[in-house]
């Protein structure tokens, strides 16, 4: 049994934030519900491109919404309805939680806040990640990934000094967002489940965006310090931290730890260089960063990325430059099952990456995202309306 069988979460989602969320809750074993607003197309994820499966457009063939999707369920639903909120109360009442990434101000508009299902299910927990919060002057404002990247100070921190701002490669706001929603739903559940009462949590993708910078606010807030990008994509104190140039390529080395520079001028031979003033400590080493990139360019230009990795293996934090096509294909990745496959209608093959989180290495069932209002029929069903009453809702439009 993976931890969270048995739990069913309502998930009013689209797009990227809260479904990469929610599928971390699915992937340990609950049942996610995805509501889908039949009369705007349900997620807008699913017409996302520019690749699809078989190269071919259509309900559920996106590969960006397969990403996010799979082992999950899916009612199509107007909320906006009575019947649909006749529907979402029956619904509530066999669950456990409720997630939502929508705009601030719509999940009152739509009746999934604790306040709202409360009379329905008194132990129901509403998580709701929003762009800037349910209340307060930005609860209406739309918000994704980059701009929060923007504010919260993350373009200042990435790239080159003398490039142009430049944001991270990926949606890390989105995801890490995601990943606190599902923390902060599952400890809601484990709440109501000792106290018998539900609740609302609040995450916000600018919350999380300023959280994220941690320690660099703690030295600006606290030591005046204002902190910005570095050359090679160096720590900001650490040294030496950053990318080098080797005999082919770059490679990358995290001398953390003292032991791990003394290991590192063992492996390279150049043990005079800890006993040399300018690189006796972090402190001295960061003083003289320059003229350390330097001596170290030179030495490690003398093999490639691979030979150099061989030696510090076990050693010396250090990882080559790699593209995601190499990340893909790197053997560390393909033979230990760091990537899975599942299979559409047609028996295709959908690879898709292995959960982060393993347990006891038990791997749940990989399924295919559905298409939309694909659970409708049995998830009606089990809420007890007739086969005659199911097919009122879908020509009435309800469904």
């Amino acid at each position: 049994m993976l931890p969270l069988s048995g739990l069913r979460v309502i998930a009013v989602e689209q797009y990227g934030a809260g479904p990469f969320g929610t599928l971390f809750l699915a992937n340990l074993g609950a049942e996610i519900i995805k509501i889908e607003d039949i009369s705007h197309g349900g997620d807008v994820a699913r017409t996302v491109g520019p690749y699809f499966i078989k190269g071919e457009k259509s309900d559920n063939s996106s590969l960006f919404f397969q990403g996010l999707n799979h082992n999950k369920r899916s009612l199509s639903l107007n909320l906006t309805s009575r019947e649909g909120q006749e529907i979402l109360h029956r619904l509530v009442a066999t669950a456990d939680g409720v997630t939502g990434n929508l705009r601030g101000d719509v999940p009152e508009k739509l009746g999934i806040t604790f306040d709202a299902l409360k009379k329905v299910n008194p132990k129901i927990v509403c998580a709701h990640l929003t762009a800037f919060g349910r209340s307060g002057e930005r609860a209406s404002w739309p918000g994704y990934d980059y701009p929060m990247q923007a504010e919260a100070g993350y373009f200042k921190l990435t790239g080159e000094p003398d490039g142009p701002p430049t944001r991270c490669g990926l949606s890390l706001v989105d995801l890490s967002t995601g990943v606190a929603m599902a923390l902060g739903l599952v400890s809601g559940i484990f709440s109501a489940r000792e106290t018998d009462k539900g609740r609302d949590i609040d995450i916000s993708l600018f919350d999380n965006a300023l959280y994220n910078l941690n320690y660099v606010a703690m030295w600006q807030l606290n030591a005046g310090h204002n902190q910005h990008r570095q050359p090679r994509s160096a720590h900001f104190s650490l040294t030496p931290c950053q990318l080098y140039r080797t005999k082919d390529d770059w490679i990358y080395l995290m001398c953390n730890k003292e032991k791990f520079w003394t290991e590192l001028c063992k492996a390279i031979e150049h043990p005079e260089l800890t006993t040399d003033s300018r690189f006796l400590d972090f402190k001295t080493r960061l003083k003289n960063r320059d003229q350390l990139t330097e001596i170290l360019d030179m030495i490690l230009s003398k093999k490639t990325t691979n030979q150099w990795l061989k030696l510090f293996s076990s050693r010396v934090p250090a990882a080559p430059i790699y593209d995601v096509e190499q990340a893909l294909t790197n053997p560390f990745v393909t033979e230990n099952g760091k990537i899975q496959s599942m299979y559409d209608d047609n028996g295709k093959q959908i690879k898709i990456l292995a959960p982060p989180i393993r347990c006891d290495k038990e791997m749940p069932e990989f399924k295919q995202a559905p298409t939309m209002g694909q659970d409708n029929f049995d998830i009606l069903s089990q809420l007890g309306y007739s086969e005659t009453e199911i097919k009122q809702l879908k020509n009435n439009g309800i469904i």
